[in-house]
């Protein structure tokens, strides 16, 4: 028998074109159960297929669309999930339109369990554990 630790419907979603964050967070997400897929590109999460639940975490300063315009367009395309912003030292506008998107930041360098904590929280509250 095949035992998975792998949290079932739940999927971290990581956008960072830093191919050494996306390997660490995946990495860190599986070890704590989670099934996670990456994405270097806006491109790429906006071609992929959300059927189920889970979370974005999304860099802001990514290749074409920055981090809030990529979900901004995600959530004109009906595509609402939780989503963290990971950005270093973000300006009072980034502040700003992310407080009015309903997005969290989540500053760099990513120290703690800041992030992790902020995943099973967002986990928790959409009731699949």
């Amino acid at each position: 028998m095949i035992v998975s630790n792998e949290t079932p419907g739940f999927v971290v979603h990581v956008v960072d074109d830093d191919p050494a964050v996306c390997s660490s967070l995946k990495f860190a997400f599986e070890v704590d159960g989670f099934s996670v897929r990456t994405y270097a590109r806006s491109e790429d999460v906006l071609a992929a297929e959300f059927s189920r639940g889970g979370c974005m975490i999304v860099d802001y300063n990514l290749p074409g669309l920055n981090g809030l315009d990529l979900l901004r367009e995600l959530d004109r395309r009906d595509v609402r999930l939780p989503a963290f912003l990971i950005t270093s030292n973000p300006a009072l506008h980034v502040r700003s339109r992310a407080t009015a998107q309903g997005v969290a930041i989540i500053e760099k360098p990513l120290l703690g369990n800041q992030l992790s904590e902020a995943v099973r929280d967002s986990f928790a509250r959409s009731g699949l554990c």
